[in-house]
């Protein structure tokens, strides 16, 4: 069987070792990838073929980041409006529903079938079973055979714009419960109060302390990523503008810290001083 995932970054490479481990052969395209991304593929043993061949399988996975979603359907949509028989497309992008009724617009109008997916979890690791992928539409049979092939695949009874607002609520509530944490650690250390604020934490709410100690240090090297995320997730929340404009206020300060990851580690600083733990590396 053959998968195409775009692109081998730390999920989509993770996945297609999985897959390959599985007795998949993983298509991908490297035109204009990193050098490291060319790493990564040939570790898992992805396969680089041009644009034209993605469509010899039987799935196409879009694992990117949320703000490149968009265009690789639209970069692919030739490609898959020109094969013979066409592969399902797969958004497993951390998207809202909106901007996922815009990629399977493009899909539809190539003429493919398309599948909205969430994958909830880090990626696949040796000797673990996740992540799980969430798929949604009328079409999501046709991606369920990953579940053959080592993927945890859990199929919801909805349409497309299920998998995605499962992503975006999921997010919404581990992400932006790691932003609260951080933006009330960094004030508390403004006004030295953060000695008493751990202490207080260890004492009265010494699960929350440990959630933050291990979510906080980890967030540190994908604050960058995941700014384009709080802004799906705010225009998941558009109806309500409260909520909208949390999501916001939570992008902005994910991307200030990514700025500092990259800068001077002020900010990140007091922050691994808070949890005890040293700040983590940009690789």
């Amino acid at each position: 069987m053959k998968i195409a995932i775009i692109a081998p970054g730390a999920m989509g490479a993770r996945v297609a070792a999985r897959l390959a481990a599985n007795g998949v052969q993983v298509l991908t395209s490297l035109a204009g990838r990193s050098a490291s991304s060319r790493a990564r593929a040939e570790a898992a043993e992805m396969r680089d073929v041009p644009d034209h061949a993605l469509t010899e399988a039987a799935l196409i996975l879009s694992i990117v980041p949320p703000g490149d979603a968009l265009a690789l359907a639209r970069r692919l949509a030739p490609a898959l409006a020109a094969a013979r028989e066409k592969p399902a497309y797969v958004d497993c992008n951390a998207v809202s529903p909106q901007t996922v009724g815009r990629i399977s617009a493009v899909i539809a109008e190539a003429g493919a079938p398309f599948v909205d997916a969430a994958i909830i979890g880090g990626p696949p690791q040796p000797g673990k079973s996740g992540p799980v992928f969430y798929l949604s539409g009328k079409e999501a049979a046709r991606a369920a055979v990953l579940g053959a092939h080592g993927i945890v695949v859990k199929q919801l009874d909805g349409p497309v714009g299920a998998a995605s607002g499962l992503k975006m609520s999921y997010a919404g509530i581990t992400k932006g419960f790691t932003a609260l944490g951080a933006a009330m650690m960094l004030a508390a250390s403004r006004f030295g109060a953060d000695a008493a604020l751990h202490a207080e934490l260890a004492e009265s709410q010494p699960q929350l302390l440990a959630q933050l100690t291990r979510s906080v240090p980890g967030m540190f090297p994908k604050a960058y990523r995941w700014v384009a995320e709080m802004e799906e997730i705010a225009g998941f929340a558009a109806a309500d503008p409260a909520a909208a404009a949390i999501y916001q206020g939570i992008a902005r300060l994910y991307e200030r810290l990514a700025a500092d990851q990259a800068g001077e580690k002020r900010e990140i600083g007091a922050l691994a001083a808070f949890v005890g733990k040293p700040a983590a590396s940009d690789h």
